[in-house]
C-alpha cells in the first residue's frame, strides 16, 4: 500500500509539473514491450518464488521500489529525455538469469510449481536444483530467472515450437547464464560454471567465467572448440561443418530434441515436431543448412545413412571425426601443373570445362530428395576382395572412367560386376561440386572494405577513350580466363571425397554408405573429357 500511495502521490506531483502522467506511463511501458521483446514469455520471481506470465512481471515492477524511483528521476530530470530515463531503469529491473542443464528424473514441470512458491516447496529430485538456481540468481542480484524444465508449458504446443524457436536469442540477451553440469553456452555473452554442490568452478568468483583464461582453456581441451568460439560465437551458417561436431556428443532426453537444440546455432527457425523421430529431425536441420548455404560440407560423414535422405546421416555422432583434409597444392606447385598444362591442353576444352562448372546450380532439397551438382564418374568393375570380409562389412576393388582404381569397404552387400560381365544397375562415383574451387572473390569481404576505397569526382570517365577496349585487352582477358581454367584443372586433378551412388528403378539414385572416406583421383588431369560428365543427380 506504502508504494501505491507514493506512486500515486509522484503522479500528482508530476501533473503539478504539467506533465501528463498519461505520457510517462506510455513512455515506461513502451520501454517495457521493448525489453521483454527478446525475454522468455514466463520467469520466475527470484524474491517471492513464484512463476510470472509477462502480466505479473510487470504488475511486479509497477509495485515495486524501482518503479517509484523511476517516476522520481523523471521529476529530478526534466531536462533530460524520459524515454532513455526510463530505458536504463527498465533494463536493470527486467534482467534474467538462464539456467543451462541437463535434463534429469523428477525434473519439475510448469504444472508442479504454477501458482505456488517454489521455495516452500519440499526440496526433492529436481526441486533442490531449482531452488538452489533461485537462491543464485536471486543473491548475485537478479530478479528473474528461466529454467526450461518449468517456464515452458509442455503440453502447449504452439509456446513450445516458441520456445525452442527463440530459446538460442533469450541465452544470448541474458544478463548471465548459469551453467551446471552442462555443455551449451555458446548463445551467452556472460556465464558462469557452478558444480554438483553448486559452488563455482574453480572457487572464480568473476564476474564472467568466459573472460578465465584458465577457465576457457580447460573447455577448450575437454570440448576440442577453439577458445576464441566460445567467446566470440556467432550464429549463421559459416563453419556448418565445424558446428556439426562440436555437437555430434550431445546426448538429450528426447531424441528429437538433438536436432531442434542446434537450431539457434545455425539461426534457422523450423517447425517441432515431436514424434517425427531423431532422423528425420537433424535431416529437416542438414537439409536446411544446405539449402540456405549451398555449403555441401554436411554431406561428409562416415556412418550409417539417414531414413530422411542417403546422404545425411542416421545420427549426428557421424560428424565427430573432422572431415579429412586433403593436401592443397601450393601457388608454386598450381603455376608448375598450370605451366604443364598449356602444353596439353586446348584452350577451347579448358574454358567449357570451367564454364559448364561456373553456371552449375547449387544443391537444393525438394521433398526429402536431393539434387546434388557433382562430376560423375561411370564404374565400370566391382570386385569382391578376398580375404578382407570383415564381420560386417564386404571389400570392393572398383574401376570407374577416368579414375585410378581403388578400394571400398561397406557394409552393404553389392553384385560383382565388369564390362564382360555388365549389370543393368548405374553405379556411380561422384565428385560433389564445389563452387570454391573456382576461386571467386567474397563479395562479403568486399563490400566490407567499401568503406576503405577512395572516393572518385565522378563514376564516368569522359575521356574519348573507346569504351569497347583495344585488341591487346581483349587478348589478356582471354589469357586470364585460360589461366582460371587451367588452375581449376590442376585443383581438380588433386585427391577428393568421393561418393558411391546406385541408380535406382525411378532412375533416381542412392548413396552406399561407407566404412571409411572413399578418396578417389583423376587417373590423367589432361583427358578433360573424363571431367566433362557434370550432372545434378536427384537422390533419395
Amino acid at each position: 500500500m506504502m508504494l501505491t500511495s507514493a506512486h500515486g502521490m509522484q503522479l500528482r506531483k508530476l501533473r503539478e509539473k504539467h506533465i501528463s502522467a498519461s505520457k510517462v506511463e506510455a513512455v515506461i511501458r513502451n520501454s517495457i514491450d521493448v525489453q521483454l521483446d527478446t525475454a522468455p514469455l514466463r520467469l520466475l520471481n527470484t524474491t517471492t518464488g513464484r512463476l510470472c506470465d509477462r502480466g505479473a512481471q510487470i504488475n511486479a515492477f509497477k509495485t515495486s521500489t524501482e518503479y517509484n524511483e523511476l517516476l522520481l528521476s523523471i521529476m529530478a530530470h526534466l531536462d533530460l529525455p524520459m524515454r532513455r530515463i526510463a530505458d536504463a531503469v527498465v533494463a536493470t529491473y527486467f534482467r534474467y538469469v538462464m539456467l543451462s542443464h541437463r535434463w534429469e528424473e523428477n525434473e519439475r514441470l510448469l504444472h508442479d510449481i504454477q501458482d505456488r512458491v517454489v521455495y516452500k516447496l519440499k526440496q526433492a529430485g529436481g526441486l533442490i536444483k531449482l531452488q538452489s538456481f533461485c537462491n543464485v540468481a536471486r543473491h548475485a542480484g537478479y530478479h528473474w530467472a528461466w529454467i526450461d524444465t518449468c517456464c515452458i508449458d509442455q503440453n502447449n504446443h504452439v509456446e513450445l515450437q516458441r520456445s525452442l524457436n527463440s530459446a538460442f536469442a533469450w541465452y544470448h540477451h541474458s544478463a548471465l547464464t548459469i551453467v551446471y553440469l552442462s555443455d551449451n553456452f555458446l548463445a551467452s555473452k556472460i556465464i558462469r560454471f557452478y558444480q554438483q554442490d553448486w559452488t563455482l568452478y574453480l572457487d572464480d568468483y568473476s564476474p564472467n567465467h568466459k573472460e578465465s583464461i584458465q577457465i576457457m582453456h580447460e573447455l577448450e581441451d575437454a570440448t576440442g572448440i577453439d577458445t576464441h568460439a566460445f567467446v566470440a560465437f556467432q550464429p549463421g551458417m559459416r563453419g556448418a561443418r565445424e558446428k556439426l561436431q562440436w555437437a555430434s556428443t550431445r546426448v538429450t532426453t528426447v531424441p528429437e530434441d538433438i536436432a531442434y537444440s542446434l537450431f539457434g546455432i545455425f539461426g534457422i527457425q523450423l517447425p517441432i515436431l515431436y514424434g517425427e523421430n531423431a532422423q528425420y529431425a537433424l535431416g529437416r536441420l542438414l537439409q536446411e543448412i544446405i539449402a540456405r548455404s549451398g555449403d555441401i560440407t554436411a554431406l561428409d560423414w562416415v556412418g550409417q545413412p539417414s531414413e530422411f535422405n542417403s546422404c545425411l546421416p542416421a545420427n549426428i555422432f557421424s560428424y565427430a571425426a573432422p572431415p579429412r583434409a586433403f593436401p592443397c597444392l601450393s601457388e608454386d606447385e598450381i603455376q608448375t601443373t598450370v605451366s604443364s598444362l598449356r602444353d596439353t591442353v586446348a584452350v577451347d576444352q579448358a574454358l567449357k570445362l570451367y564454364t559448364l562448372l561456373e553456371n552449375v546450380s547449387a544443391p537444393c532439397f525438394a521433398h526429402c530428395r536431393l539434387h546434388l551438382p557433382c562430376i560423375s564418374f561411370l564404374i565400370t568393375e566391382f570386385k569382391r576382395r578376398p580375404g578382407l570380409v570383415q564381420e560386417t562389412s564386404f571389400a570392393y576393388e572398383v574401376k570407374a572412367d577416368g579414375l585410378d582404381d581403388l578400394l571400398i569397404t561397406t557394409e552393404e552387400k553389392l553384385i560383382p560386376f565388369s564390362r564382360l560381365r555388365p549389370t543393368r544397375q548405374t553405379f556411380l562415383l561422384v565428385l560433389p561440386w564445389d563452387h570454391r574451387l573456382l576461386e571467386l572473390p567474397d563479395f562479403a569481404d568486399d563490400v566490407e572494405r567499401l568503406g576503405d576505397w577512395p572516393q572518385t569526382e565522378s563514376l564516368l570517365d569522359d575521356s574519348d577513350e573507346s569504351a569497347g577496349g583495344s585488341p591487346g585487352e581483349e587478348e589478356l582477358a582471354d589469357s586470364e580466363s585460360y589461366s582460371r581454367a587451367l588452375r581449376l584443372i590442376a585443383r581438380l586433378g588433386q585427391p577428393f571425397g568421393a561418393f558411391l551412388l546406385a541408380q535406382q528403378r525411378g532412375g533416381e539414385y542412392k548413396r552406399i554408405a561407407s566404412d571409411y572416406d572413399i578418396v578417389a583421383r583423376v587417373k590423367d588431369v589432361t583427358s578433360i573429357h573424363s571431367m566433362m560428365n557434370i550432372r545434378t543427380l536427384e537422390i533419395l
